[in-house]
């Protein structure tokens, strides 16, 4: 966890301000003038307002980060009449008055052009964020208080504000309800200094939210929606508004969001199924992975049977002739074909038309979600350049959406980046070499394992420690079906090391599951997935076996064409160029499925050396494995 400044209230208040800023502004280098301001003049008021309770020595954590990037005003550390460590975020606001927008999540603050985000919705975002990743306060709600303190503003100018006053994480006081405040810190905290709970917040390691199918499930059963960030909501807010154009005029609008791993472009499809999803057959989503489509099925929908028929596949929509929906989501859309194919059994109802044009004419808004760095297969077309093109030959509106932030790794912009230079990616880029890993403080780990063995013994514990873990490959081993016995045969084979890949087909063998859910269900980690199984899914640690088909020599990874045994990649219709690229792109994904950290291990000796070089941290480090 990590923090701007921390100073217990009586400190604050008695310190130059100037002094307090100066070491505050080298953690937020970036805080605008305006931010400066806010916090001349507030800090020094909550200070005040603490003294004056009797809370002098209650720990003031100032401009908290959340992994996501955000930051918290203040976060109050202390002790409560139980003798319990507790805590306060506080969002302070120097408005004389606010009212409520057309939209309750916004605000109008006079001589401020734009709509604000409501403090309180902010409030509950972090509380939400706080008790689901921050160990001291996991499973207890009562521990943490959320307020928002505008001082300046008399009670009679913000009443409309309180319509989202909902519970102890979205309270609001003002200068006119100075007196309650104070009597609410007392109620929260004892006299007895903060700095020991504040020490354990601190040093704590922020553990993931929970994965991405579980919020969709939580979703589509009404609960606790994903918050978006700003660009996400720029996103969503696009959509929405292409929708409600189509739906009053029957317009058509192509859009495009793209954004590497964990940038959000699948919560925003959930976020739009769980907004129109339940509206007739207005809204689906449609995925190229059928691994994907069926965890969806299997883990979204559950028994819901109305909400299987939600999650379709790109090659469901040939008999589709004009919009059949309002909004379609086609996630993983760097994974479109050329063409549709079909089961043997349905081949007859293939039109040979081209997939773009069977998805964009199924949907008066056609929504696609992808990332070129995950095109996997040399017959997957998902670009830009595709859709903008289809969209302008055929007169249809197009709108690109980039949503450049980076969540699944943790909310590590620093890994994505440090991960594409290590890859070549994108190809031609003299500025993407390879640099040592430069660490990202407790965002995400990046370990060097010397053995397969090292590696499974360390994810093996952070499995037992209830940890989400897999570990996948290149696909250079033989993939045999069962043998006669029904059990997997241990096709990856490392200096006595072995393990069989993932399931092939629908039924599962012995405890391993079905290919479809080898990432989600229990007993996967027992087997190796490759990117075709692994695709679309997160873990909370992730192992990476590096193949003899990507090796490093002269200082830079360099694909080996005779070391795969991927047939969609080898067959002679493939060419160096696109092999090269696509290999890389391939352990781009395997790279980028972890949420904390990730362990790496390379087959060939020389890479091996490179990458310890490159990755200073190893598994056999106490502290690391012991953490």
């Amino acid at each position: 966890m990590k923090v701007g400044l921390r100073m217990s209230a009586e400190l604050l208040l008695h310190s130059p301000i100037e002094g307090t800023l100066r070491p505050l502004l080298d953690q937020v280098p970036r805080a605008t003038k305006s931010e400066q301001s806010s916090w001349r003049e507030g800090l020094p008021v909550l200070a005040t307002a603490l003294v004056e309770a009797g809370l002098g020595q209650v720990e003031m954590l100032l401009e908290y980060f959340l992994a996501d990037g955000k930051r918290i005003d203040v976060i109050l550390a202390g002790v409560d009449h139980h003798g319990r460590d507790t805590y306060v975020a506080v969002e302070l606001k120097r408005w004389t008055g606010a009212s409520l927008s057309d939209d309750e999540d916004y605000v109008l603050v006079p001589r401020l052009r734009n709509p604000e985000k409501h403090p309180l919705v902010q409030l509950k975002g972090y509380c939400d964020r706080l008790l689901a990743v921050a160990p001291p306060l996991r499973g207890d709600p009562k521990r943490l208080g959320g307020v928002a303190y505008l001082y300046n503003a008399e009670e009679s100018r913000v009443q409309t504000l309180r319509a989202q006053v909902k519970d102890e994480h979205t309270r609001l006081f003002t200068q006119s309800t100075r007196g309650k405040f104070i009597g609410y810190l007392q109620t929260r905290f004892t006299p007895q200094p903060g700095h020991e709970a504040a020490d354990r917040l601190l040093s704590s390691t922020e553990r993931p939210t929970k994965p991405l199918l579980v919020h969709g499930a939580e979703i589509l059963r009404g609960r606790e929606h994903f918050r978006l960030s700003p660009n996400q909501q720029v996103a969503f807010d696009l959509v929405a508004s292409a929708v409600e154009n189509a739906r009053r005029a029957k317009t058509r609008h192509v859009i495009v969001v793209t954004g590497g791993p964990g940038s959000g472009k699948s919560a925003i499809a959930l976020e739009l199924l769980a907004e129109y999803g339940y509206q007739g057959r207005e809204a689906v989503v449609a995925t190229g992975s059928r691994s994907f489509t069926e965890s969806l099925r299997r883990f979204v929908a559950k028994s819901d049977d109305q909400a299987k028929h939600l999650f379709k596949y790109f090659n469901s929509f040939v008999d589709d002739h004009g919009p059949q929906h309002i909004l379609l989501i086609c996630d993983e859309a760097h994974r479109l074909r050329r063409t549709s194919k079909l089961h043997p059994s349905q081949k007859h109802r293939e039109t040979g038309r081209p997939q773009i044009e069977e998805l964009v004419d199924a949907a008066y808004v056609p929504l696609f979600l992808l990332d070129e760095h995950q095109v996997v297969r040399p017959d997957e077309i998902g670009t830009v350049a595709e859709f903008r093109n289809y969209a302008n030959q055929n007169g249809l509106p197009f709108t690109h959406v980039h949503l450049p932030e980076q969540f699944r790794c943790g909310g590590s912009e620093v890994y994505d980046k440090w991960v594409l230079d290590l890859l070549g990616l994108p190809l031609n880029d003299s500025t993407g070499i390879p640099r040592v890993w430069p660490g990202d403080g407790d965002r995400f780990q990046v370990l060097h394992a010397e053995t397969p063995e090292e590696m499974d013994a360390f994810l093996r514990e952070k499995l037992r420690l209830d940890y989400s873990t897999r570990i996948t490959a290149g696909f250079c081993w033989p993939w045999s079906p069962p043998s006669a016995d029904n059990t997997l045969v241990h096709d990856i084979s490392i200096d006595g090391w072995t393990r069989p890949w993932n399931v092939k087909g629908d039924q599962k063998v012995g405890s391993a599951p079905a290919q479809p859910f080898w990432a989600k269900a229990d007993g996967g980690f027992e087997q190796v997935g490759c990117v075709y199984t692994a695709q679309g899914f997160e873990f909370d640690w992730a192992g990476v076996i590096i193949g003899p088909d990507l090796i490093a020599r002269g200082g830079r990874l360099v694909p080996q064409r005779s070391a795969s045994l991927d047939r969609s990649l080898t067959t002679r219709s493939v060419t160096d160029p696109q092999f090269n690229k696509l290999v890389r792109n391939i352990y781009k994904v395997l790279l980028t499925r972890a949420l904390a950290g990730i362990v790496i291990y390379a087959v060939d000796e020389e890479t091996r050396a490179f990458l310890g070089s490159l990755i200073k941290d190893h598994i056999r480090d106490a502290r690391l494995v012991a953490s």
